[in-house]
């Protein structure tokens, strides 16, 4: 794996105008960045439209125009999660737009032992219920975004967040039985 330091000091000289450091970066985080986008459609119903490239080019180029004060590797790989989360949401609204509430796209939250969460989600759902939890609690919403989208471990996200690991995995288990809960009450008030 590729050292955190080398991709946080080029993370920098980017930032700082150093367009041979974006050009170092690209190659260091792209296969990294495809894993993540693959993990992310893995998640998708059969027959979505986008492939695991198409999805890392699209948050990869929509990154290259950011003003962001990057921080770290973890910092970086937060952002570019949180940029593909964005773009899936947006294609599955402009599809759920085009069909009137058609075919949805549906998701697998979270992969522990409880029924809820290997049940099938719809992401607009997900996303809906991540931005009412964001409303009671941004960090929480954030530790659900970082774990889930971006793949971080408790260290990274404790890093990142500026809390302490206990914390984190006290917030990430919280968050879970919330969205459990919303998600499981949003079903059993759908109609039949």
């Amino acid at each position: 794996m590729t050292n955190d330091h080398s991709i946080t000091r080029l993370l920098e000289r980017w930032q700082a105008g150093d367009e041979d450091a974006f050009a170092a970066l690209a190659p260091m985080v792209y296969q990294t960045l495809r894993c993540l986008a693959a993990k992310h459609l893995r998640r998708e119903s059969p027959g979505h439209t986008w492939q695991p490239t198409d999805l890392v080019h699209e948050a990869f180029l929509q990154i290259a125009d950011a003003d962001v004060d990057w921080t770290s590797r973890a910092h970086f790989f937060a952002v570019a999660a949180r940029q593909m989360r964005r773009l899936l949401i947006d294609h599955a609204r402009g599809k759920q737009r085009a069909k009137r509430g058609g075919d949805q796209i549906r998701v697998t939250f979270i992969e522990d032992s409880t029924p809820a969460a290997r049940a099938d989600l719809d992401l607009l759902d997900l996303d809906r219920a991540l931005e009412a939890l964001a409303q009671q609690d941004s960090r929480k919403a954030r530790i659900i975004e970082l774990h889930v989208f971006a793949g971080l471990g408790y260290e990274e996200m404790a890093q990142l967040l500026e809390v302490s690991a206990a914390t984190v995995k006290r917030d990430l288990r919280f968050a879970r039985a919330w969205l459990t809960r919303e998600l499981n009450g949003k079903r059993e008030d759908a109609p039949e």
